[in-house]
């Protein structure tokens, strides 16, 4: 492999909490008094690895692809990954390792950590070994640390592949 085929891309989201919504992290569902409020399902962790993966193929960001229209209302993280990873491939990449974290002050996420993992990857038609899920807390400060909102951000390695098409 040559070091030109290589790609990084990073990607960042916050979402407030709200009483009344689902928590949908990673595409599974936690029990919690709030979930994150926004257009779709407002996974953080779905929507920063999506555009840590559309930046790694230069392709734009999650609002170029998918705007807050009708169209788009109440989609899943896991949708959303799955529709990126069509457009990765298409642009000739394949997707050649993930780091992710969830800046949450609360409920615990730990026990999460390998649904996250495989539901991502799953999405992404890759192996759940290529996702790495980690966690950690406000502790007490800013947005996330007062439980107003939470964030996310991933880092992801593409690799230019051959195309024969």
């Amino acid at each position: 492999m040559e070091a030109e085929g290589y790609r990084i891309g990073i990607g960042y989201d916050i979402h407030p909490l709200l009483k009344g919504r689902k928590l949908i992290l990673g595409g599974v569902e936690i029990e919690h008094h709030k979930g994150l409020d926004g257009h779709s399902d407002a996974d953080v962790l779905a929507h920063a690895l999506g555009d840590a993966l559309l930046g790694a193929a230069n392709l734009g960001d999650l609002g170029q692809h998918f705007p807050e229209t009708e169209e788009w209302r109440d989609l899943s993280g896991l949708i959303l990954l799955k529709n990126i990873s069509e457009l990765i491939i298409r642009a000739g990449y394949e997707v050649v390792n993930v780091d992710s974290i969830v800046n949450a002050e609360s409920p615990g996420l730990a026990a999460y950590r390998l649904d996250m993992a495989r539901n991502m990857a799953g999405a992404l038609g890759i192996d759940a070994g290529k996702v790495s899920v980690k966690f950690t807390r406000g502790e007490g400060m800013g947005a996330v640390g007062t439980e107003e909102a939470m964030e996310a951000r991933a880092v992801v390695l593409l690799n230019k592949f051959e195309n024969d098409n």
